[in-house]
């Protein structure tokens, strides 16, 4: 399905740009931020790829996980991008737009619990 590849697409860049995040805070003068913005894309991309792959094999309610999913990858990509602008810019990506991550993040992993509460039993 192109929901599940975009999905993984997804779930691969903020991977990758979690890696990136982190040799950045490693190597960078006080770039703590940087270490919370790479922690967070590195798990929810990792998060992404598990919902997705319980999706495949029909585990979680469809569209409820989906949702679940996207709201990961759009949670994640504001707190890790507002504490990256943050960190190299030094103002916020827009007001608040780390705690709506964080906010957002919390609603998708519980929609992710009630995908699998609804989800279909098999016979």
């Amino acid at each position: 399905m192109v929901a599940y590849r975009l999905l993984i697409g997804l779930a691969g860049l903020m991977g990758a740009a979690g890696v990136a995040l982190a040799a950045a805070s490693a190597h960078g003068a006080d770039a703590s931020r940087l270490a919370s913005a790479s922690a967070m894309l590195l798990f929810h991309a990792t998060a992404i790829l598990a919902v997705t792959a319980l999706l495949a094999g029909r585990l979680l309610h469809g569209g409820i996980a989906l949702v679940a999913a996207f709201g990961f990858v759009v949670a994640a990509t504001l707190f890790a991008g507002d504490l990256t602008v943050r960190q190299y810019a030094g103002h916020s990506l827009f007001p608040y737009a780390a705690p709506t991550g964080g906010t957002l993040m919390i609603v998708s992993w519980l929609a992710v619990t009630l995908a699998a509460v609804v989800a279909k039993r098999s016979p």
